[in-house]
């Protein structure tokens, strides 16, 4: 219905026969309802939906939904992609026995068993295995859904892949496990210290060259408990300048053994750094 000034007004309507005094029809009668405001807040609702359909359809991270039972019922294009499975192969089959792997099964309905009773799931690493046998790892936040009401309905999963990452942490890894064990292993004496001056690496090649052990060196200021008086300051001075970037090469660095022996190192010094570029102590390569 359109009012006197041309606004529209949606009325939800009973239509009943009027009938006369001998029961023939002479009219009808109309009980109506304003469902205007109604039909405001339903069609933005509907709105906020379609939206919600599209961002979960079109986002560029794999979103899942299960319904109480652990049957597939959204699956976006990103999972599609990922793992190989088309929407349609997917929906209405059970997300954890389809399309996880044996060995995880158990810590994925975990998670969902949880997420059913409103107990929701961050940054849970979820492996999924793609039609072709590929491997992904992906970072889930497992959130309970919940109709008008409240009640629980299901879960949605929304991911963020990390295969690419996880591939250069144990890239990066083992490069580290490699350099830890050349430190070790080298036929040449290596230390390090952090930017206090305290030792963080003294290999096997140290050890026997001076007579102490790794035990008995960690933590300790090298210069006051490995340098004699008269070259502390020069030693000192090279290390300094380290932890401020500039590396020396050939120093000769003069130290004692257990046994207050004199053993001459030509030393290289190195800038060591953290992850950020940040300098976070000094290692030094030598030469007996």
């Amino acid at each position: 219905l359109f009012t006197k000034d041309k606004e529209r007004r949606d009325i939800l309507l009973n239509a009943t026969t009027r009938r006369g005094p001998s029961g023939e029809v002479i009219g009808v009668i109309g009980v109506g309802q304003d469902i205007t405001q109604i039909r405001e807040i339903t069609g933005e609702q509907e709105r906020v939906a379609d939206d919600l359909s599209r961002l979960i359809e079109s986002a560029n991270a794999p979103i899942f939904g299960v319904d109480m039972e652990g049957m597939v019922t959204e699956w976006n294009r990103k999972s599609a992609v990922m793992t190989g499975f088309t929407k349609l192969e997917t929906m209405g089959k059970n997300f954890v026995q389809n399309f996880i792997q044996q060995e995880n099964r158990h810590s994925v309905s975990e998670v969902l068993r949880k997420a059913f009773i409103g107990e929701e799931t961050a940054n849970f690493e979820l492996p999924l295995l793609s039609k072709h046998g590929e491997r992904y790892s992906v970072l889930l936040n497992a959130t309970s859904r919940r109709d008008a009401k409240g009640n629980i309905t299901g879960v949605v999963g929304v991911g963020q892949d990390i295969t690419e990452l996880q591939q250069v942490l144990a890239e990066s890894k083992r490069v580290a496990d490699d350099l830890t064990r050349l430190i070790e292993t080298a036929n040449a004496p290596i230390f390090g210290i952090d930017t206090e001056g305290n030792v963080t690496e003294w290999n096997a090649k140290a050890s026997r060259l001076l007579g102490f052990s790794k035990a008995e060196t960690m933590g300790k200021s090298l210069v006051q408990n490995f340098i004699t008086e008269e070259f502390k300051q020069s030693v000192d001075e090279v290390l300094a300048a380290a932890l401020a970037g500039k590396e020396t090469a050939n120093f000769e660095f003069p130290l004692f053994t257990k046994d207050k022996e004199r053993r001459d190192i030509l030393l290289n010094a190195t800038t060591r750094r953290g992850p950020s570029g940040e300098v976070i102590g000094v290692i030094g390569v030598g030469q007996d």
